[in-house]
C-alpha cells in the first residue's frame, strides 16, 4: 500500500483558499469527494483532511493529519508539540490590544485591573505577566469586539488585519502583541516514508516561493556595453552570456525583482541593451 501524507487544513475562508491555492501552484491535483471533508491527491501521494482552524494543531499533535496549516496564532494559543516546518508567508494578522475610541491611552499600564475579553486567553495571559500587568481575562468564542459596547468587557485582545472591524465597532489598537501568518507544522513523530513526502512538498512551495515577484530577462548588447551593463543587471550569480551570431554582439539572461523592473529597464536602454524581451517566472529551483 502506498503511503500518503495527510495534510489538514482549514474548511473554509481565506486561509481554506490561499492554501489550496498552494497546493494547485506545486502542480497537485484534487480530487473532490461527495462530501467534503476529506480528498485525495491523483498526481501526488496526498490527502487533504479539511477541519475547523482550531482542531487543526491538535489533530496533527495526536497523529490524525501529519502536517497542517494553520495560523501561527493558533498554534501558539493551543501550545500542541507539532513543529513548525515552514512558514508560508499568506493569511497575515496580527493579534493586538484594543479599547473604546473615546478614551485616552497613556500605555500598558491602563490595562491594570480591566476586564479584557478574548478568544486567545493563553498568549494574552503571557503577554500581561511579562509585563507585569494584572487583569481580568474573559474568554469569548466569537465576536469579541462587541464586548465593549454592550458592557462585558473593557477592552478586547483579538486578530486585527486591516483594521476595520475596529472601526465599525468604535475601537482602535493600541497595542500589537504577536504578528501571525499561516504556517505548516508536523507531527514531530513522522514515519521516514512520511518525511520524504514532506520533504519533496516543502521542495515545491519553496519553489513556487521563489519564483513569486521575479522576471526572466533576456537583452541583445554590443560587446563594449557587456561591462557597464552586467554592473545594472545581475542574476542569481551573474547574469548568463551568450555570442549572437552578428558578430560583436552578445546575449545576456538573467532574473530580477518586479520591485525593481522599471529601474532596471531604464538602466539597460541607457547603456546600450537593445531587443529586451521580459517573462513571468513560475517557478526557480535552486
Amino acid at each position: 500500500m502506498e503511503t500518503t501524507l495527510r495534510i489538514a487544513i482549514q474548511t473554509k475562508g481565506r486561509l481554506n483558499e490561499e492554501s489550496l491555492l498552494l497546493l494547485e501552484e506545486t502542480g497537485i491535483k484534487l480530487i473532490e469527494g461527495k462530501r467534503r471533508l476529506i480528498s485525495s491527491a491523483k498526481n501526488f501521494p496526498l490527502e487533504v483532511l479539511y477541519l475547523r482552524d482550531d482542531d487543526i494543531p491538535q489533530c496533527v499533535a495526536d497523529g490524525v493529519a501529519d502536517v497542517g496549516i494553520v495560523g501561527k496564532n493558533e498554534m501558539d494559543e493551543q501550545k500542541k508539540i507539532v513543529e513548525v516546518v515552514k512558514s508560508l508567508g499568506f493569511s497575515k494578522c496580527r493579534l493586538s490590544l484594543a479599547i473604546p475610541k473615546d478614551i485616552q491611552y497613556p500605555g500598558l499600564n491602563w490595562f491594570i485591573g480591566k476586564k479584557i475579553a478574548t478568544s486567545y486567553p493563553s498568549i494574552l495571559k503571557d503577554f500581561l505577566a511579562e509585563n507585569n500587568i494584572q487583569s481580568d481575562i474573559h474568554f469569548i468564542a466569537g465576536s469579541v469586539e462587541i464586548a465593549p459596547g454592550i458592557g462585558l468587557a473593557d477592552a478586547i485582545f483579538d486578530i486585527v488585519s486591516s483594521g476595520s472591524t475596529l472601526v465599525s465597532n468604535r475601537l482602535k489598537e493600541v497595542q500589537v502583541v504577536m504578528k501571525s501568518e499561516a504556517v505548516m507544522v508536523a507531527n514531530p513523530c513522522l514515519s521516514k516514508e512520511k518525511q520524504a513526502i514532506l520533504d519533496e512538498l516543502i521542495f515545491r512551495i519553496e519553489s513556487v516561493e521563489n519564483g513569486k515577484g521575479k522576471k526572466y530577462i533576456l537583452l541583445n548588447a554590443p560587446n563594449e556595453k557587456l561591462e557597464q551593463i552586467i554592473k545594472v543587471l545581475p542574476g542569481m550569480t551573474s547574469p548568463t552570456l551568450m555570442p549572437l551570431a552578428k558578430p560583436g554582439w552578445s546575449s545576456l539572461h538573467s532574473v530580477i525583482a518586479e520591485s525593481e523592473f522599471w529601474e532596471v529597464i531604464g538602466n539597460l536602454k541607457r547603456n546600450g541593451a537593445e531587443g529586451i524581451l521580459v517573462l513571468p517566472i513560475e517557478k526557480m529551483i535552486f
